[in-house]
């Protein structure tokens, strides 16, 4: 029989240090359980009795800093408090804060392009289901690159099939919690399909969301349509580029931007469909269930959108929160 060594703390790190490998995951990572931020990636660790590892029991946001600046950080900020408050879990953290923990965590990690996640737990203290058990809530900040892909700003015509994973009820759907074994299913089918992405129906049969993602489609009458937010959570970029599209409408592109319910039809009848989200920005779907949408290819109102949304990103100070002065040396984004 195997025999299994009892080793000291420090020779646990170094065991998880080889274990992990060279590949740097994560540029840094705060936790509230030592007050402290970590560039080391074998120390970042949550501890097994933390909820958040075996009830899934947290609430968890991700947003992008771009140029120095994290993009449409209130959106997510709001976001999270109403997770808090729909699961019950006390954030003892003032907005003021958070965003001074998230600012020094980015800073340590040493980029200007990078990805963000923080985690809000219920709490270390117990192996129950019991969430009184928990000693307090605990928060996690972590700073990770972007995708390649998102590096290297490659754009690509995705393609989108009806997921076969049922689609969370309202109640959790509208809640970013942790627990996201749904979302991972849906992610492992489009994988398994060879799709880019798949999307989730609802109880009506009506467009939901995907693993990650919001969609959207631009009816032949052109209007722009999204599923309601009663049902599906609510998405901050999606909610940004709605916001924009409102220009569209302006200029007579667009005849409408509204949150409507989404038929499988009308994606299939679109003239376009886009695909959404904190890393992808605005992607173009050329397939829909096998069937093309469109001409598919990028269509007109895409690329007017995508333009919108990234000159939102880089110049609109109102969506920016400043946390790399432009004198600030950092890694090079690509290491």
């Amino acid at each position: 029989m195997k025999h299994i060594s009892r080793i000291s703390a420090q020779t646990w790190l170094d065991h998880m240090r080889r274990g992990r490998g060279q590949r740097q995951t994560c540029y840094a990572m705060y936790s509230s359980i030592v007050d402290a931020i970590t560039t080391d990636p074998a120390a970042m660790v949550v501890p097994v009795d933390d909820h958040l590892v075996h009830r899934g029991d947290g609430v968890f946001e991700s947003m992008k800093c771009i140029e120095g600046a994290i993009y449409n950080v209130d959106s997510h900020l709001e976001r999270l408090d109403k997770a808090c408050a729909a699961t019950g879990i006390d954030c003892p953290y003032s907005r003021e804060d958070l965003l001074e923990t998230i600012s020094q965590t980015i800073h340590a990690g040493g980029r200007r392009d990078c990805l963000i996640r923080v985690l809000l737990s219920r709490g270390t203290g117990t192996m129950s289901v019991d969430p009184s058990l928990c000693k307090r809530p605990e928060l996690y900040v972590i700073v990770y690159p972007f995708p390649d892909r998102r590096l290297r700003k490659e754009r690509f015509p995705a393609r989108v099939g009806i997921s076969r994973v049922p689609m969370k009820p309202p109640f959790f759907a509208t809640i970013k919690s942790c627990n996201y074994l749904p979302n991972v299913l849906m992610k492992a089918e489009a994988i398994e399909r060879d799709l880019d992405f798949v999307v989730a129906l609802d109880s009506r049969g009506n467009l939901g969301d995907g693993a990650t993602e919001s969609f959207a489609v631009d009816t032949t009458d052109k209007r722009l349509l999204a599923p309601p937010n009663d049902r599906v959570l609510v998405g901050t970029t999606l909610q940004r580029t709605m916001a924009l599209a409102a220009k569209l409408v302006e200029s007579g592109d667009l005849k409408a931007a509204e949150y409507r319910e989404v038929t499988p039809f009308d994606a299939q009848t679109a003239s376009e469909m886009l695909v959404i989200g904190t890393t992808r920005d605005v992607l173009p779907v050329c397939e829909f269930e096998g069937r093309k949408v469109g001409n598919g290819q990028p269509g007109p109102i895409y690329k007017k959108l995508l333009s919108l949304l990234r000159s939102d990103m880089s110049s609109n100070e109102s969506v920016r929160y400043l946390v790399y002065k432009q004198d600030v040396n950092t890694h090079d984004d690509h290491a």
